[in-house]
């Protein structure tokens, strides 16, 4: 069958636990899809996991591919697979895996990818926006509601203010004074982080915040919990102990619901109301640089795997 090259790590530690191997290429099982990668997204928890930050609530298996967010296209087709053939071009929430030149990937975690939508971009989307409609399926938001994003300007805040616009809430999101200007441009009122923040979130919602979405964590679930008055609606993607304070954690892992949502969100790039910038491209060999970059905090939009 041959061998692909895939960015693998044996142990929890530095990005430079990261390095580029070869391993044996298998074929797709029942409901499986064997996909040539064109584009893989690199998010925050891909480094959390391979920190080992996470292995109370993600333990890993050694050696792991990280990488959950893929775009490319269908090479082989398992049994039992349909609406899928040889040469569909394809988004997924693949889980793990895609720090990759393939993957083998229920079909269940995939989309069609349009044309439209280059495939830095189909890369850009799924994780970000999985995980969102899950918050939006769980806060069930009603269009002329307002909801807060705490920690907008990464690359799921960023998925997740034009989500919201599209659904027709009003959108207040936190954010660096560097990204102000930025998230406006998205359709978003931004305000920034620090002292006063509650204050601040008041001030532009004089008659109260409907929904609250914490994408970066720090403290940002008991900002939201104190701004509502109340954990009802509130949700975080960031931060595994707000639970403490009655905050569910949302990881999307509904997999009979990836496949629809990816769809939505697909649909929305291909009519230019998604879009996501790209921080940077990168071939396998340097995933560690992408670690170090996302580790640091201050990339705007997604950094990209180009295998």
């Amino acid at each position: 069958m041959g061998t692909y090259r895939a960015v693998e790590f044996g142990e929890y530690g530095e990005p430079e636990v990261l390095r580029v191997v070869d391993r044996d290429i298998v074929e797709p099982g029942s409901g499986q899809v064997r996909v040539r990668v064109r584009a893989a997204g690199v998010n925050p928890v891909d480094w959390k996991i391979r920190s080992g930050l996470l292995a109370a609530h993600r333990p890993t298996e050694f050696p792991s591919v990280p990488g959950g967010d893929v775009a490319g296209v269908v090479e082989a087709v398992g049994p039992d697979v349909t609406g899928y053939e040889v040469g569909s071009e394809v988004l997924g929430a693949v889980g793990n895996g895609g720090y990759a030149e393939v993957v083998v990937t229920d079909v269940a975690t995939l989309a069609l990818k349009p044309a439209e939508v280059a495939w830095e971009q189909a890369a850009a989307l799924p994780i970000a926006a999985n995980t969102t409609y899950a918050v939006f399926d769980l806060l069930r938001p009603v269009a002329g509601e307002t909801i807060v994003i705490h920690g907008a300007a990464g690359g799921v805040g960023t998925v997740a203010v034009q989500i919201a616009v599209d659904l027709g809430l009003r959108v207040i999101a936190t954010a660096s004074e560097a990204n102000q200007d930025y998230l406006r441009d998205l359709g978003a009122e931004p305000t920034v982080y620090g002292t006063g923040l509650v204050d601040r979130l008041r001030t532009l919602a004089p008659d109260g915040v409907d929904l609250g979405y914490d994408v970066s964590g720090h403290g940002g679930s008991a900002i939201l919990v104190e701004l509502l008055g109340g954990p009802s609606r509130v949700a975080t993607i960031a931060d595994y102990t707000a639970s403490d304070i009655g905050v569910p954690f949302v990881q999307g892992v509904e997999t009979e619901k990836i496949a629809s949502r990816l769809t939505a969100a697909a649909t929305l790039a291909a009519a230019g109301k998604l879009t996501i910038p790209i921080a940077g491209t990168f071939p396998l060999a340097e995933a560690p640089a992408t670690h170090h970059l996302s580790q640091d905090g201050h990339v705007r939009g997604k950094l990209i795997i180009v295998p």
